[in-house]
């Protein structure tokens, strides 16, 4: 496990959130993305799903479409140590011959032309374009947003030959002036191209865009929503209905035959989040989703658990960090929103200043043995 440090703004500030407040996502409670495995489940109806089989490790935000004859292809973040590398917070892709039997190996996807000084794309969702290219969608900003996301993040596209090889499409396709634009959701509906975003918390309810080429999109009035249905998940035009598949307590459905009036949530059988689904050639339907932790390539525990030894606490000006004499350890320190404050690697033990910080709530996190202890701190 690398230092924390080069983990993305987005994940230093999810990082922050799940530890110090323990917040529930998507019915999946405390883990970190790359804690968690895509999982892999079959209905005959869309609602009845089967026993799950893993489809990826250390992964999360899939969405999976139907291509080109016999072809499946899914796209998902990627989260595989070690930190860094092609692996880690990529976007990648797998392919499937024989209807999600059996999957190539993922491989990250390469975004052409694309700003050097954008984040690199995440929360991606593709859709097969008319004329049979892959245009993928993600978000993205001019730069890194200091403190967290925030309205600089917006939708972005890229087409593809390949579904591995993109060229950047220049422009935001849906950009919000004050609220950040995370995980799209898009798919081509009587000829319309269908755009859905999660405005913030569940009751939020969601942006709802048309277009009619994939590129210009007109915002149209939100879908409304509720505390148990988040429209984080993906779309599937099935039998000359749009549907929506989304997270909450557990995945759920909606139906539209106009991307506009919803005939009301169907909870289905599965407990996870974020899913894609696609209905396949025999008429049964294909889903991947993010499942509880399988293959954790990090874990994460209280301080008090490691030898590193964190004092005192509460705290005035200095916090001690002391480990075993002559031991490498990583750390970084966010402040309450998420703020990175210091980072570095200390050997044995080492003193930081904190005489310039305002009282309040900080985050310490440290590195053992392959694990990250996080520990609460407060400044009186």
């Amino acid at each position: 496990m690398a230092n924390l440090g080069w983990l993305s703004r987005k994940m230093k500030r999810t990082l922050f959130l799940f530890v110090l407040f323990a917040k529930t996502i998507t019915g999946i409670s405390q883990n970190f993305p790359w804690q968690n495995a895509l999982v892999m489940v079959r209905s005959s109806d869309g609602i009845n799903f089967n026993s799950p089989s893993i489809f990826q490790d250390s992964s999360g935000v899939p969405c999976i479409i139907h291509w080109k004859g016999d072809t499946l292809v899914a796209v998902f973040q990627w989260f595989r140590q070690p930190n860094p590398s092609p692996s880690w917070d990529r976007v990648a892709v797998k392919f499937s011959y024989d209807n999600g039997t059996n999957w190539t190996p993922p491989t990250p996807i390469v975004v052409n032309n694309m700003p050097v000084n954008y984040q690199r794309p995440f929360d991606p969702t593709i859709v097969v374009t008319p004329d049979k290219n892959i245009r993928i969608f993600f978000s993205s900003s001019a730069g890194i947003p200091i403190g967290g996301l925030d309205h600089t993040v917006n939708t972005y596209s890229a087409i593809s030959a390949d579904g591995i090889n993109y060229t950047f499409e220049p422009g935001a396709r849906f950009d919000h002036p004050t609220i950040k634009v995370i995980d799209p959701a898009l798919t081509i509906f009587n000829g319309s191209w269908q755009y859905t975003a999660p405005i913030g918390a569940p009751n939020d309810g969601a942006f709802h865009c048309t277009s009619p080429d994939g590129l210009v999109f007109t915002q149209l009035g939100n879908l409304p929503s509720d505390n148990n249905h988040n429209w984080t998940g993906n779309m599937l035009v099935d039998g000359g209905l749009l549907r929506f598949y989304g997270s909450g307590p557990t995945i759920w459905r909606n139906t539209s035959a106009d991307g506009v009036s919803w005939s009301g949530y169907v909870n289905t059988n599965i407990v996870g989040g974020d899913p894609g689904i696609v209905k396949l050639p025999n008429g049964t339907y294909l889903m991947v989703y993010v499942g509880p932790p399988n293959i954790i390539t990090a874990t994460i525990g209280p301080a008090t658990a490691s030898t590193i030894q964190v004092f005192p606490n509460p705290f005035h000006s200095l916090v001690n960090i002391k480990g075993k004499t002559g031991k490498r350890y990583p750390y970084t320190l966010y402040s309450a929103n998420g703020q990175l404050i210091s980072e570095g690697n200390f050997t044995g033990d080492i003193r930081i200043n904190t005489s310039g910080l305002p009282a309040g709530a900080y985050l310490l996190a440290t590195e053992e043995n392959k694990k990250i202890w996080c520990t609460k701190l407060v400044k009186q």
